[in-house]
């Protein structure tokens, strides 16, 4: 997603094109007239899975290989041939092949300017009065809610299996120019840089919905924005089902990047329009908006990781009646051997902590909406408050912003930590993992971190931001079916309060007792709430309900709260797969 938008942000007036190239199950591009077989499931990603590691494309691989039982087809969104196309996942069978979309203009430069507005077949009324109705579908979205009308105009003059003219052409006709004019004074742009944004996003649009799909069962996008664009224009295009899944809100991280804002800030539907922004940031954040409001009603069900997430969500426009928490999960026996490690460490650790140099991870890519700086000046308060046996380990990629990278390690030397941090780069993290006393996670964003699932499984503590779903995780009393609760595995801490911070960290670790419950909660959180089995098989039975696949029976240890015997017109009520 991020690097789709850096890419946006950057070439807001490169008049960019779109583009659909197809590709084959190895990722390499093929012919466009490839064959698709049919699949139970196409998943919809936005420059992850499978050309980028970690995050989203790690739950999506869980996904895929954890429901053999169905057919997948990957259709991986991105900006251009030069974004990374290998592999790196090694496709399962399962997954039958895999399509690229890209949505830069020089991909496919031809397609989209080889048409003239003689193509349309309109004389200068008719070119009028669907310049008009164009924007009347804009307005009725954006003051209504109301959808059918730009679906309609989707079908007549984007999809190329309907459409009946091309509608792109229309913004090459003197009738567009002069509706613009009239329609949208509130752009506050001169007429030509208005005319400008107006065909990026209809290329970004023709891009997503140009172009026919292969067929699926459901189309299950990972992200607002274009991926869930175009799950929702494919099911409707094949007259199947659409699922969503919010992983992280893409409309709030994708205005905060752009505004370079706190990522920590919520956004609402209404923010475009009331912001002190340029005029073309405004656009930029009426488009994203508004595209969500589109394809949520598109919808059948909207899955979350964390409650708060949909409350969060409803004032972007989701619909809450069909939303409901399906978490992350973990396969807790890979853990085992961590735990016990783990467990003897805490047994050494009650038989005598005095010369015991405490541990802290922090486990993320080096950048700035991960927080390390912040980390390290935390780390300089606890070591001005006399804790000389601390030492942080960092894991995880450098060179991704070079510029921050290199802004930490001068703090570090600053800061004279160089005998107390230690940055290690990509490595492999649960190999390490029981090597760590504590997880700092000092985050301006996060959705439900893989990494904190990992530590809890390990037993190890976390202090990290209230950010996402990071205090449900950690934090919130989780009630389990049969009545009990389980308490913190750790703390949560307003994000870039440095103070705060080294104050939690100080808390988990200064009281022997207090880190020994902690190490406890993590795990049992793990084992009654973030089980992999029990989440795969939410994921398994959402997909044949929606897609009308044979039900198979789950094994009696792989029940959740999924009632499909009610699941034919997927009450909320049925669907609320998780407890949490």
């Amino acid at each position: 997603m991020y690097s789709t938008l850096k890419n946006l942000k950057t070439r807001w007036n490169s008049n960019p094109a779109p583009s659909v190239l197809s590709a084959g199950p190895a990722g390499a591009p093929a012919p466009r007239d490839v064959e698709y077989q049919d699949v139970d499931v196409a998943i919809v990603m936005e420059s992850t899975y499978p050309y980028l590691k970690g995050g989203v494309s790690a739950v999506v691989h869980d996904i895929v290989t954890h429901n053999p039982d169905l057919s997948y087809g990957i259709i991986h969104i991105t900006w251009d041939s030069s974004a990374p196309l290998t592999d790196l996942y090694g496709m399962p069978e399962n997954v039958r092949w895999v399509r690229t979309v890209f949505l830069s203009m020089e991909e496919h430069r031809h397609d989209y300017m080889s048409v003239t507005v003689k193509d349309l077949g309109m004389d200068s009324k008719q070119r009028e009065e669907l310049s008009h109705r164009l924007f009347d579908a804009i307005y009725a979205l954006s003051e209504h809610g109301e959808v059918e009308p730009l679906w309609d105009l989707i079908d007549e003059g984007l999809n190329k299996r309907t459409r009946q003219y091309p509608l792109w052409a229309l913004l090459g006709s003197r009738e567009f120019m002069q509706a613009l004019q009239d329609r949208m004074p509130q752009l506050n742009l001169p007429l030509a840089e208005s005319f400008w944004v107006l065909r990026n996003f209809f290329s970004l649009a023709y891009a997503i919905t140009g172009e026919t799909m292969p067929r699926a069962k459901v189309y299950h996008a990972h992200t607002t924005g274009y991926a869930s664009l175009l799950g929702a224009a494919a099911a409707r295009d094949h007259d199947t089902a659409f699922l969503l899944t919010e992983h992280n809100l893409y409309v709030r991280d994708t205005v905060n990047t752009l505004l370079d804002r706190n990522m920590a800030l919520s956004i609402t539907a209404d923010d475009y329009r009331l912001f002190d922004v340029t005029a073309e940031q405004r656009a930029w954040m009426a488009w994203w908006t508004e595209m969500g409001r589109f394809c949520y009603p598109s919808a059948r069900l909207i899955t979350y990781l964390y409650p708060s997430a949909i409350t969060e969500a409803a004032r972007l426009g989701t619909d809450i009646d069909k939303s409901v928490v399906v978490p992350n999960g973990m396969v807790i026996e890979e853990f085992d051997g961590k735990y016990r490690a783990r467990r003897q460490v805490l047994e050494n650790l009650r038989q005598d902590s005095a010369e015991h140099v405490w541990r802290l991870v922090y486990i993320a890519r080096v950048v700035p909406i991960k927080g390390l700086l912040d980390l390290l000046s935390s780390m300089e308060v606890l070591t001005q408050r006399g804790y000389p046996n601390l030492h942080l380990d960092v894991l995880g990629p450098t060179e991704h912003v070079p510029e921050y990278y290199e802004a930490c390690l001068a703090k570090i030397e600053a800061l004279g930590l160089q005998d107390k941090v230690t940055i290690h780069g990509t490595v492999n993290v649960r190999e390490m993992l029981d090597q760590f006393d504590l997880l700092v996670l000092p985050s301006y964003n996060e959705g439900q971190p893989i990494v904190i699932l990992e530590a809890m499984a390990a037993g190890i503590p976390t202090v990290g931001s209230d950010v996402g779903g990071v205090a449900q995780l950690i934090a919130d009393d989780l009630l389990t079916t049969d009545g009990k609760t389980i308490g913190a595995c750790g703390e949560t801490v307003t994000p870039g309060n440095v103070v705060q911070m080294a104050d939690a960290v100080q808390a988990v670790i200064g009281n022997l007792d207090a880190y020994g419950e902690y190490a406890a909660n993590a795990r049992t959180r793990v084992q009654e709430f973030f089980q992999m089995h029990e989440v795969m098989s939410s994921y398994n039975q959402i997909y044949r309900a929606l897609g009308d696949l044979p039900v198979v029976e789950p094994a009696a240890a792989d029940v959740t709260a999924l009632d499909m015997a009610a699941a034919e017109e997927l009450p909320t009520e049925a669907l609320t797969v998780v407890p949490l």
